[in-house]
C-alpha cells in the first residue's frame, strides 16, 4: 500500500465509498466527515457510498446526504433522489426477495447458536435483503476468528458471505458491491467503470471491500484497514495517515488539491 499522496488526483469525476470506520469513526458521523462529504460534492464530484447497512439507512442517507445515489446491503440495490422523489432499483425482483428473505431465519438461528457471543445486528428489522450478524458493534468485540467462523457458516448455507468492521452479511445471490455499482454508474451516470476506472477513487476499510479494492486503480483504505491485514483477499492501492472519519477527510483533502 502506497502513501496517499502518491495518488494521483487528477481527472477524478467520482467517489465511491464505505460507510462504517471509513466515513464514520467509532460509530459517529463527526462534524468534520460530514462537512468533507459536502464539500466534495459541491466541488462537482457524483459522491456515492457504497455500504453494508439496510434499505432503512439508505432510503434517509439517498434523501438527505449530500450523495448522488448510494449502494445497500452489500449490493443488493441501489437508491436515488431526484426531482423531489426517491428512486430504488434493486438487483432481484420483488418476488425473489420474499422467497430468499424467508429462508434467512432459520439460518440466523443456527448460526448464533454455533457462535456464543453474537448477535442479530440492530438494524436487521430494516433490510430487505441480507441477514447481519453483530461480531462487535452492539456485543462485546468477538475475535476475528469468530467473524470468519460465522462467515463459513453463512456460506455452508449457501449464502454470500462478507466481513465487514461490525458485522458479517450474508445474502443470497451472486452479486456484490461492484457489480451493483458497475449496474448504477451505467444506468444512472451512463459512465462504464471499466473505461473510467482512471476516474474513479474507492475508499474504504475492511474485507467487504476487497473487490472494490482489488478492480480500482485509485482504490484508498483508511487507516485502520491495517487492522485486517492478511485477511484481505485484495488490499487497497494507497492508504491514509489517519483512520476512519479523519482519513476519509485526506482524502478529499487531497482530490479539492488536485482540482486546484
Amino acid at each position: 500500500m502506497r502513501a496517499l499522496s502518491e495518488l494521483d488526483s487528477r481527472g477524478v469525476r467520482a467517489v465511491l465509498l464505505d460507510i462504517d470506520e471509513t466515513l464514520t469513526t467509532a460509530g459517529k458521523l463527526t462534524a468534520g466527515a460530514y462537512q468533507a462529504l459536502e464539500r466534495l460534492h459541491q466541488a462537482g464530484k457524483i459522491v456515492v457510498p457504497v455500504t453494508g447497512r439496510p434499505a432503512g439507512w439508505c432510503d434517509h442517507i439517498a434523501r438527505m446526504w449530500p450523495v448522488d445515489a448510494v449502494v445497500g446491503e452489500n449490493g443488493a440495490f441501489y437508491f436515488f433522489y431526484a426531482d423531489g422523489k426517491l428512486g430504488k432499483r434493486f438487483v432481484d425482483d420483488d418476488a425473489a426477495r420474499t422467497q430468499k428473505r424467508s429462508r434467512l431465519d432459520a439460518i440466523a438461528r443456527r448460526i448464533l447458536a454455533a457462535v456464543p457471543g453474537s448477535a442479530l445486528a440492530a438494524d436487521q428489522p430494516y433490510r430487505e435483503t441480507d441477514l447481519a450478524i453483530d461480531y462487535c458493534e452492539d456485543v462485546p468485540p468477538l475475535p476475528m476468528d469468530a467473524a470468519e467462523r460465522i462467515a463459513a457458516l453463512m456460506k455452508e448455507a449457501g449464502l454470500s458471505a462478507k466481513i465487514s468492521s461490525i458485522h458479517v452479511n450474508g445474502w443470497f445471490g451472486g452479486y456484490d458491491k461492484l457489480s451493483t455499482s458497475r449496474i448504477l454508474f451505467d444506468e444512472r451516470f451512463g459512465i462504464d467503470l471499466e473505461r473510467s476506472n482512471r476516474e474513479i477513487v474507492f475508499v474504504g476499510d475492511s474485507p467487504n471491500d476487497a473487490p472494490m479494492f482489488a478492480y480500482f486503480e485509485n482504490s484508498v483504505g483508511v487507516a485502520n484497514v491495517r487492522r485486517f491485514e492478511g485477511r484481505l483477499k485484495a488490499e487497497p492501492k494507497y492508504v491514509t495517515r489517519a483512520a476512519a472519519g479523519e482519513g476519509f477527510g485526506e482524502v478529499v483533502e487531497r482530490l479539492l488539491q488536485g482540482r486546484k
